[in-house]
């Protein structure tokens, strides 16, 4: 059987600093209000990830939300390195590692969300904290990529170094073993 190689994979196998790698992976559950239930969203975040979530605040009041202007109404945790590849490998499973071809933006970052925590493999129901949606953010990039971030002697990415759409979805089909499928499916 012989394995035909895309022009992608042709580029990554002469360069190896051109494969892409999953960044980090942001998780947010957008609860709407304060108090209690916020609490909860945060230990979900928390059973999932092994990190302590960051609470998200409102950037305007919004009378017909009941929502006021700064005021907790989410929580977020973002995980980065190898922990962020498999809280992505875990979580795919929830979605039957089905993305729709939109669902990639021109930079090949990509999101999707979850209907349900408890669909996520190992991770059971719980009265005293009820089930939530989220949404599942993932960052991707290359090699050298840090030099946009970094303090000291910043500098941009060169458009010929940065990621498309398409590199992106061949490396979520091939390496994260994702089915990414248009969006008239």
């Amino acid at each position: 059987m012989v394995v035909e190689l895309t022009e992608v994979e042709e580029r990554w196998k002469k360069n190896p600093m051109l494969i892409p790698k999953v960044m980090a992976v942001t998780l947010n559950i957008a609860v709407g209000k304060s108090g209690e239930v916020l609490l909860r969203a945060g230990k979900v975040l928390e059973e999932l990830t092994g990190q302590k979530p960051v609470q998200r605040r409102a950037k305007r009041t919004i009378r017909e939300f009941g929502i006021r202007k700064r005021e907790p109404i989410a929580v977020t945790v973002t995980v980065r390195g190898k922990k962020a590849v498999e809280l992505l490998d875990r979580i795919a499973n929830a979605v039957d590692r089905r993305i729709k071809a939109s669902s990639f933006d021109e930079f090949g970052n990509f999101a999707f969300g979850i209907k349900e925590h408890i669909e996520i493999p190992g991770v059971r129901y719980k009265a005293d904290i009820g089930i939530f949606g989220m949404d599942v953010i993932v960052t991707m990039g290359r090699a050298g990529y840090r030099v946009a971030k970094r303090r000291v002697k910043r500098s941009k990415i060169p458009r010929r170094h940065r990621l498309t759409k398409e590199e992106a979805i061949v490396f979520a089909e091939k390496y994260l073993k994702l089915e990414v499928v248009s969006d008239t499916e």
